[in-house]
C-alpha cells in the first residue's frame, strides 16, 4: 500500500506494534483492488462513498478515488451520484465531496480538455 500511495500516515507505527495483523489487514484490504471481480472504476467509486460517508469523512482518501476514478474514465456525474448515494449516511458527504470534485474535475478538464 505503500508502494501504490495508498498507505495512510495513521497507520504508522502499526507494522512495529503487530505486524502479522497489519499484514493481514492490508493484504484483505487490496484484495478487491486486484481481484478483478469488480472493474477499477467501480472500486474507485466505493472508495469514494466509503471515505466521503460522514463516519469517515477522510478527505486525502476522497480526492485520492476521485482522481483516480477520473483518470479511469469515471464521469463527473457519475461520481456526483456517487456522492448523492452517501449522503443517506450523512449529508456531510457533500461538505467533503463536492469541491474536490469541483476541483478535481478542473484539473483534468486543463490536463486533457476532451
Amino acid at each position: 500500500m505503500k508502494d501504490a500511495g495508498t498507505w495512510n500516515p495513521l497507520w504508522n507505527g502499526l507494522e512495529e506494534l503487530d505486524p502479522e495483523w497489519a499484514e493481514q489487514y492490508m493484504t484483505a484490504t487490496m484484495q478487491p483492488y486486484e481481484s478483478g471481480i469488480l472493474s477499477p472504476q467501480v472500486v474507485q467509486m466505493l472508495c469514494i462513498a466509503i471515505d466521503a460517508s460522514c463516519t469517515h469523512l477522510y478527505e486525502p482518501g476522497v480526492r485520492r478515488h476521485v482522481r483516480a476514478a477520473l483518470e479511469l474514465g469515471v464521469t463527473t456525474q457519475e461520481i456526483l451520484e456517487v456522492l448523492k448515494i452517501a449522503t443517506t449516511v450523512g449529508i456531510h458527504a457533500f461538505n467533503i465531496g463536492l469541491p474536490i470534485l469541483q476541483e478535481e474535475s478542473a484539473a483534468a478538464r486543463s490536463v486533457d480538455p476532451t
